[in-house]
């Protein structure tokens, strides 16, 4: 098996959507102009793919109550301390920064929309 994609049941989909495509890099493969108005996103390899949906047989989370331990995603990041200063400054908040002792680096933020995710500049990448 290979993994497809990791779906959010969230507010407004496509201003959502929106942000992860102007601020980390994402790019819309996929959209429905119609209810539940799915925006499925992709990572710069083109690999991974994250749905963002609209659809009210289920609740949307309160994703700014979760506790970012029950669940986040995360993007490798390179330049970590910029592009943390530039979603930052796009709206997204702070929650921690981890040093970890092998020299990897977390950030972990949460989008203007409350959902968590981090930055990761590992020591040992995973790919």
């Amino acid at each position: 098996m290979i993994f497809e994609h990791f779906a959010l049941n969230v507010t407004s989909p496509k201003e959502h959507a929106t942000w992860y495509v102007k601020y980390c890099s994402m790019k819309i493969v996929k959209s429905l102009n119609d209810y539940p108005f799915t925006h499925f996103l992709s990572d710069e390899s083109g690999r991974i793919i994250l749905e963002l949906y609209s659809n009210n047989s289920s609740t949307v989370p309160d994703y700014f109550e979760l506790n970012p331990l029950q669940f986040h995603f995360a993007f490798e990041c390179s330049g970590l301390d910029e592009t943390k200063l530039k979603l930052l400054n796009a709206g997204a908040t702070l929650v921690e920064e981890i040093n970890l002792p092998d020299g990897s680096q977390v950030v972990m933020l949460r989008d203007p929309f409350g959902v968590p995710f981090q930055l990761c500049k590992r020591s040992d990448t995973f790919f």
